[in-house]
């Protein structure tokens, strides 16, 4: 079972210029002028579709197509899609998680790490953003291991991510926990479940969510490796640790 708080709102799928002008350079191998077919029948799919990038897979005649955090695969004349994971099974690799680690990847290494709440010890091994919103159950419950995690050398980079969309309680307690004098002492408070004191300033939590909503981010806590891995959901601190080692190992 994954330790995954979904959120009961519904959240459109707009994709930001930055997100599209990244993909054009990420999946360069092909492009939808390559393609006329598939890029007229993804655009008669997605009408609202501006940018498509279109690039080659390991099967012959399918090609991976991209359009803001999403993944399908179409046939090189446009009849057919799939949308799903392909996966490598000779080197056991999820081939759509790399291209959407791809995309992860670029997008925050664009991010301000000084928009970010980060909990880090002495010794740093592994650094992480962790989407997480203030009143979900998980992220409360990886916050009170918080220390743990720096023990065991694992950074916590933390960007709001209020499921509840904007506005919502979830997003004003956000805002009051970033406009706070001590934002690490404010945000441990608010994850204990007190109410954060009413706070506004200049702030980038609507940048956070939308950044996270863009990437295909539906729950929280999301952890997100600095290649671009998405660990979905609450992991303890031996066995994040554990599985950050084993992807470093992999890279």
């Amino acid at each position: 079972m994954t330790n995954y708080d979904s959120g009961n709102h519904s959240v459109s799928r707009s994709f930001t210029l930055l997100v599209s002008a990244m993909l054009w350079a990420l999946l360069a191998s092909a492009n939808a002028q390559d393609y006329p077919a598939v890029s007229s029948a993804m655009k008669k799919l997605i009408p609202t579709a501006s940018d498509i990038a279109i690039a080659d897979t390991p099967i012959n005649g399918l090609l991976e197509v991209t359009v803001g955090g999403d993944i399908f695969y179409v046939n090189e004349s446009g009849e057919y899609l799939l949308q799903g994971k392909l996966f490598d099974l000779d080197k056991r690799e999820d081939l759509t998680e790399r291209a959407r680690g791809k995309i992860r990847k670029q997008v925050l290494s664009q991010v301000n790490g000084d928009s970010q709440i980060v909990f880090a010890g002495d010794r740093i091994e592994h650094d992480v953003t962790v989407f997480t919103d203030i009143d979900c159950g998980y992220c409360r419950k990886l916050h009170s291991e918080i220390e743990e995690y720096n023990k065991l050398g694992i950074a916590i980079h933390y960007m709001m991510f209020p499921r509840a969309g904007i506005p919502s309680d979830s997003y004003d307690k956000a805002v009051s926990v970033w406009c706070a004098e001590d934002q690490h002492a404010a945000l441990t408070s608010a994850k204990q479940g007190a109410t954060p004191k009413p706070r506004q300033c200049d702030n980038p939590v609507r940048e956070q969510y939308e950044t996270g909503r863009d990437m295909g981010m539906s729950g929280t806590p999301a952890i997100v490796t600095k290649s671009g891995y998405l660990i979905p959901g609450y992991m303890p601190p031996a066995d994040l640790k554990a599985r950050l080692d084993q992807l470093a190992a992999a890279e």
